[in-house]
């Protein structure tokens, strides 16, 4: 079984990032588990002077989970052109960790608008050591759809295909390693 570890960057209660992260859990192959991490808004801002045996409980519960995972698979929107603070926040919480050396992860999109985003965002990972993914990048367009339109196309014949496609892909790059 591989275990995947989905993060959405976003903290809105109608993001189009956890629902496209939710429906890749939603379609996942067999002997292919996606969890959702859901503690984003509950981590304490990052303190180096709080690592070690301060590490509170919310970032510890994320470094372990990152840690356990086979991989990791980030959906994030953008903010002022960048990587919203509360991912950037539990990234930092992971910096001298080992959870993120060599760890296999994977980017995703739910819009075509995160252009100042994404090599932002796929910089801080490798330069935290983060195997990413170099096969493209999934995007499904959800930017401006509301809760029932989202729900919609992510059900798409053609986004399910698209987004299998994307996890039988991701799995090969974690399991050739």
């Amino acid at each position: 079984m591989l275990n995947i570890l989905a993060i959405s960057g976003s903290l809105r209660a109608a993001s189009t990032n956890s629902a496209l992260i939710e429906a890749l859990a939603g379609v996942a192959l067999p002997g292919f588990h996606v969890a959702i991490y859901d503690g984003l808004g509950r981590l304490p801002i990052f303190n180096p002077d709080d690592e070690g045996a301060r590490t509170p409980v919310e970032a510890a519960s994320l470094i372990e989970a990152v840690t356990r995972s086979d991989g990791v698979i980030v959906a994030c929107p953008e903010y002022a052109h960048g990587v919203p603070g509360g991912l950037k926040n539990a990234l930092d919480w992971l910096v001298s960790r080992d959870a993120a050396v060599d760890k296999p992860a994977m980017l995703v999109h739910a819009s075509s608008r995160s252009l100042a985003c994404r090599p932002a965002l796929r910089e801080i990972m490798r330069t935290m050591s983060f195997s990413l993914h170099p096969g493209p990048e999934l995007e499904i367009g959800l930017l401006g759809k509301n809760p029932q339109q989202v729900k919609a196309i992510l059900a798409e014949p053609v986004n399910i295909v698209l987004m299998r496609g994307c996890l039988a892909d991701f799995r090969s790059f974690v399991n050739g390693r």
